[in-house]
């Protein structure tokens, strides 16, 4: 992910020069598919051209349009704006909600808006549902979307677990605040095994309603 700050995503001129060095970087590197990275204006819309100077630089790798997308105003106006951008390759969002369960008709809207406007060119652009999804949360958003085009979903499957620190300096700390500074996040195995157990028992299910060629 590229993401000069913490923050907003209302970047300077400067900011996007930091941004660009950051992914001419990471070029170098060798062995990157592709970048999360997103930018808007201040009155809540996507930058267009702040963001077509970006993709210009990420091409021919992919580009996903990360969560800046729930901060816009209008998912609707975000999303034409995105295809219109051209060479994006996904939007990541929550449907304009802290969580995919709050925001699934929003999701709903949005790829149907998607098929309408990108259909399944090569160049297409896919939309990624993420924010709590887990194995208990993922059926309903499958049932939802699976017939709308949906093909791929984020999460983190982690959680805040205690630190092994005993020894805890009171009135210190590294910027979190309060318990947060003795707490850190960790992927957890078991949950991420649910959620592939159950998207996999799921997509076998729809496959076998579809129409044989």
């Amino acid at each position: 992910m590229i993401r000069p700050r913490v923050g907003d995503f209302l970047y300077s001129k400067g900011e996007l020069g930091v941004m660009l060095e950051d992914i001419r970087a990471f070029k170098d590197l060798g062995n990157i598919r592709g970048f999360v990275v997103g930018a808007l204006t201040k009155d809540g819309r996507v930058d267009v051209e702040f963001m077509k100077i970006i993709v210009d630089e990420i091409l021919p790798l992919e580009v996903c349009f990360h969560r800046a997308f729930d901060m816009t105003k209008d998912p609707l106006e975000a999303l034409s704006d995105i295809a219109d951008i051209g060479g994006i390759s996904r939007i990541l969002t929550s449907g304009h909600h802290a969580k995919v369960t709050e925001g699934l008709m929003t999701l709903k809207t949005l790829f149907d808006k998607r098929k309408e406007l990108v259909d399944d060119d090569a160049w297409g652009l896919t939309i990624m549902p993420g924010s709590g999804i887990n194995y208990k949360t993922l059926p309903t958003l499958l049932d939802t979307l699976l017939p709308l085009g949906l093909r791929e979903i984020h999460l983190s499957g982690g959680k805040m677990v205690p630190s092994d620190m005993s020894f805890r300096r009171d009135g210190m700390g590294m910027g979190a605040g309060g318990n947060e500074d003795w707490t850190v996040w960790c992927t957890q195995e078991e949950e991420v095994l649910k959620v592939k157990t159950t998207a996999d028992k799921m997509w076998k299910e729809f496959v076998a309603t579809l129409p044989m060629n």
